[in-house]
């Protein structure tokens, strides 16, 4: 009778330092896999979900109370509380109205649908602009050596610290010396170079934990910065693009202070407008937690639906393979 020999076993604490490579052999994790391997223990326990789903639960309770009214009748939003809906579902009495976000997207007070259409107007531009001038900032910095490039570099990393109020009066007087002034160039502009810093930092950092024998590979069979900036790295930098066109369409989304400054009345914001609802129909309740819905509906579904390329974008490149 013969028996198969059993493999050695590692001790436990042995086990946890290392795991099995692509050949079958053991080899020992670095401090960023252990670290990343007990934090997601931490995460993954029962207490740690239990939080997360509560504190979700505390977070989205504003935005429901804010849905359920902006759908009720004005009497009704008078006589009682947006939680007094979910007894009236049972029997029968719960009445919902479209009526509020008619008049809030078209009705004479708040018209707001012109606004909702200057929003995305300026959204649009305000991400595309930074993210083609960070590209090329980032690259140069990354992967063209010239002199003064790190003291460059960190006078751009230390401009998002510079808060956006100092800007707001020098930048107006330049809009109005260049005959600007009101339109939507200036926020285009404004939210560009708020946005700029942010931005060449972020693809920067992803640009330098490119391997740079892949750069190296592509100049020897001759391509040129342009070739190696468009074949080579653009399809490898989607996801720290996508994260910061993300942040700054959230952002510029809901901006109220820029749009407020520097647009005149035919093109500022959704944010602005609302925040003028607010202080001129403070009563009319009904048509403004339409109004508010109607401004964070966009954002939300943006969120909502790209949160994972967001998440990854800002992960990609943390850590070395």
């Amino acid at each position: 009778m013969t028996t198969t020999p059993l493999p050695p076993t590692a001790p436990v604490g042995q086990a946890i330092d290392e795991t099995a490579s692509g050949n079958g052999q053991l080899r020992k994790l670095s401090r960023l896999e252990k670290r990343a391997i007990a934090t997601k223990g931490k995460l993954s326990s029962p207490w740690a979900s239990f939080i997360a789903i509560l504190i979700a639960i505390l977070w989205t309770i504003p935005s429901v109370g804010l849905l359920v009214t902006s759908f009720r009748p004005e009497l009704d939003i008078r006589r009682s509380g947006w939680w007094s809906v979910f007894g009236g579902l049972f029997n029968g009495e719960a009445e919902f109205t479209l009526d509020n976000y008619d008049q809030a997207l078209f009705g004479s007070g708040a018209n707001l649908a012109t606004y909702f259409v200057n929003s995305f107007v300026i959204t649009i531009p305000a991400v595309i602009i930074p993210i083609t001038i960070a590209l090329l900032a980032a690259y140069a910095f990354a992967w063209i050596d010239f002199r003064g490039r790190n003291l460059l570099f960190v006078a751009v990393f230390a401009l998002q610290v510079v808060p956006l109020q100092v800007a707001l009066v020098p930048l107006l007087r330049d809009y109005v010396g260049f005959g600007i002034e009101g339109s939507f160039w200036t926020v285009w502009l404004s939210h560009s170079i708020f946005g700029l810093p942010l931005a060449i930092f972020l693809l920067h950092n992803f640009m330098k934990d490119i391997p740079a024998s892949l750069v190296e590979a592509a100049r020897v069979d001759g391509a040129g910065h342009v070739k190696i900036f468009f074949q080579v790295l653009m399809p490898l930098l989607v996801p720290a693009i996508a994260a910061f066109g993300i942040f700054q369409f959230l952002w510029v989304w809901n901006d109220l202070l820029v749009g407020l400054t520097f647009a005149n009345t035919g093109s500022r914001p959704l944010t602005v407008a609302v925040a003028e609802m607010a202080g001129s129909r403070g009563g009319d309740w009904h048509v403004l937690t339409a109004g508010a819905f109607i401004s964070m509906v966009v954002p939300l579904i943006v969120f909502i639906s790209l949160q994972r390329y967001f998440v990854r974008g800002l992960l990609a490149g943390s850590v070395k393979g």
